[in-house]
């Protein structure tokens, strides 16, 4: 299995992004691009708002906080404006607000020795301004920062809604998408033959539904979509730099080859670093459940100590390999860091030097440092998006793993009614093999007529079970065919066969929840009253009813707080309740105690009446009223008979029947 999962990990693991699996995986998204696009126009919206912010404050310093930068230009009586005020008879507008080319004296508003002039260097004019027309000449100023402030706080305002908006219906787009590939891939599982669940340990094709798709959900709301934010925000920020002030511009993007060479590498290291933490976090994984599964054993033969030894090995080469990756992740974000303060500092001394010579203005300066920690927010974020964009690719490959898994017992497109089933049923020439040649069964043929009740005996490894589980169709045959009342089961609905085919095995599994829910298993034409009817009929019921909610008792996984014949006769009723024209006893009375046997033996042919029934028994004892034994050995049908007739012929049901007798008869000399 270490193996297996080591393999699978490196070839999920290959590449950090995967074009043919993202355009997948897009493929699930498709029924929700409506919500998706909306999500994207709203994200947009909300990178406008963060746009915005800091060139709303630069116009709030530039042209309304620092009033030594604010030139007036004197008007006529036709020129009427919101920043028009009369100073000493002079009727003076804000500059910028005019039109180029308008002519008229031009007025500096100027601080000197704790007083405000307005200078006119056309005629070396100044005006000495009072405290109150200083404030008469700012109160535009005043108003226009008010007003600025509420634009600032409705866009902020707007953001946040807006952020709440895409953030749920991103999240539920991505839980949507998710629950439609859960759901499609337990349904795939569902349509897999069993010797797809032989090779894949539960534990793992339970990570596929769960952590896999879990990854995906992180990959299609964390990255996907927030990548468009992500960009709009760098081309947006390029676009305002640009057109605020081309020189700072070039200066503030001077340190992006630096960038690029550290991503780059950064990408190579943490794809190898990743793809190393993540294979021996599967030999843990694997190591880890192979001990518990096996932990009485281990105890048994005092194995702790080795066991120990190799965990502890296993345990200390993730150590190693995540304390590498964690470096490689501990080095990129405070290299990206270092260049951000490298960007900071060559733009603070460029655009410091040109504010101090007046060739930009303060709030220009201040944007741009605004804009460059927005520029370098979403590369500071790209080693959480990468980790999980590798996570997200290598899920997707192991959950694409199980989806392109053929079913090994393919339906057929029109498959033919059974009608009512009598139960006749026919081996004719069966070979089977679960690997390769390893034949199982060889040549087996046997026919049962209706009614009637068949046993198979044999050694271990003869071929008993795996006849029931190909009459059943979990596994389709090799060669030779299987009839039922003269139709080949390939050529029926798998699910009106095993509708009309009853298995009752030796380990019987039980789901949480009630008594009553695991008899009638949420079959809903099957009444209350029909489970305590079949419980009475197979003697579940005396027990059932010492219970302290009955019918309604909880089961625990797999029932474990229920013995062993307890839930054979659940399994009784069960079978009775869903009332099979075949019924398979696999091993069903073994490992049962006496009073339960008993109960057993009593319920037998009450389950059996008026049905084909085929046993699979080690105990001869419970067999031979059987209308026909039939004995395998090596996947070969060796005899075939009555218990009298198998008897008289002094072959190999003869020797097992002899030889259990013996052992009985010893036992009670013992005693």
């Amino acid at each position: 299995m270490i193996d297996l999962d080591h393999f699978q990990e490196e070839q999920a693991l290959g590449k950090a992004y995967d074009g043919r699996l993202m355009r997948r995986l897009l493929k699930y998204a498709t029924p929700y691009w409506t919500l998706i696009a909306l999500c994207v126009i709203l994200l947009l919206v909300i990178a406008a708002t963060d746009l915005a912010r800091p060139y709303l404050i630069k116009i709030a310093i530039d042209d309304h906080i620092l009033g030594s930068n604010i030139s007036y230009v004197e008007v006529g009586p036709e020129v009427e404006d919101a920043s028009l005020v009369t100073i000493q008879g002079y009727r003076l507008v804000r500059e910028k607000r005019l039109e180029a080319g308008h002519a008229g004296r031009r007025f500096e508003l100027v601080r000197k020795d704790g007083e405000h002039t307005l200078e006119s260097g056309a005629d070396d004019r100044i005006l000495t301004l009072a405290p109150e027309e200083v404030q008469l000449l700012r109160d535009y100023d005043r108003g226009a920062i008010v007003r600025l402030g509420v634009l600032l706080l409705v866009i902020m305002s707007l953001g946040f809604i807006l952020n709440y908006i895409q953030a749920y219906l991103l999240q539920y787009t991505g839980q949507r998408i998710v629950f439609d590939i859960r759901q499609k891939l337990f349904a795939h599982m569902q349509s897999l033959a069993l010797v797809f669940f032989d090779g894949n340990p539960v534990g793992r094709l339970v990570t596929r539904v769960t952590n896999d798709t879990q990854n995906l959900h992180e990959m299609y709301t964390a990255v996907l979509v927030n990548l468009f934010k992500d960009i709009f925000m760098i081309l947006g920020i390029v676009v305002v730099m640009f057109q605020l002030n081309v020189r700072l511009a070039l200066v503030s993007l001077a340190t992006l080859p630096l960038i690029a060479v550290i991503t780059a590498v950064f990408r190579i290291k943490a794809r190898q670093a990743y793809r190393e933490t993540r294979v021996r976090l599967a030999r843990i994984n694997a190591n880890f459940a192979e001990n518990i599964s096996g932990m009485r054993l281990v105890q048994i033969f005092r194995q702790e100590k080795r066991k120990y030894k190799e965990f502890d090995q296993v345990n200390s080469d993730h150590y190693r390999a995540s304390m590498g990756e964690l470096k490689i992740f501990a080095i990129f974000r405070p290299s990206i860091e270092l260049v951000y303060a490298l960007a900071l500092a060559i733009l603070m001394w460029v655009g410091g030097g040109s504010l101090i010579q007046g060739r930009i203005q303060f709030g220009v300066l201040f944007a741009f440092i605004n804009y460059l920690e927005l520029f370098f927010r979403p590369i500071n974020d790209l080693t959480e998006k990468y980790n999980i964009m590798q996570a997200s690719m290598a899920s997707a490959e192991r959950i694409f793993l199980i989806l392109d898994e053929e079913p090994a017992i393919a339906e057929i497109p029109h498959p033919r009614p059974m009608g009512e089933v009598r139960g006749q049923i026919e081996f004719k020439n069966v070979w089977f093999a679960y690997v390769g040649e390893e034949w199982v069964l060889k040549d087996v043929s046997f026919t049962v007529e209706p009614g009637e009740t068949v046993a198979f005996v044999g050694a271990t490894g003869a071929g008993k079970s795996t006849i029931m589980n190909l009459l059943s169709r979990f596994y389709d045959v090799q060669k030779g065919q299987i009839l039922i009342d003269g139709q080949d089961i390939k050529e029926l609905s798998k699910e009106e066969l095993r509708r009309n085919v009853g298995l009752v095995m030796q380990d019987v599994f039980m789901f949480s929840g009630t008594i009553g829910e695991n008899i009638r298993l949420h079959q809903p034409a099957i009444t209350p009253e029909r489970v305590e009817s079949v419980a009475r009929y197979v003697n579940a019921h005396q027990f059932i009813d010492t219970l302290p909610r009955k019918y309604q008792e909880p089961v625990t996984e797999r029932g474990s707080t229920l013995s062993a014949g307890q839930r054979q006769l659940i399994a009784f009723a069960r079978a009775l309740a869903y009332d099979p024209a075949i019924l398979i006893l696999d091993e069903a009375t073994a490992n049962i105690d006496t009073e339960t046997e008993l109960l057993i033996q009593d319920a037998l042919p009450k389950l059996m009446a008026g049905r084909t029934s085929l046993v699979v028994a080690h105990r001869l004892s419970t067999i031979q009223d059987a209308d026909s034994i039939i004995v395998l050995h090596k996947g070969i049908l060796r005899e075939q008979g009555t218990h009298q007739e198998l008897l008289a012929q002094k072959g190999l049901y003869y020797n097992l029947f002899l030889l259990q007798y013996k052992e009985d008869f010893q036992g009670e000399e013992g005693a």
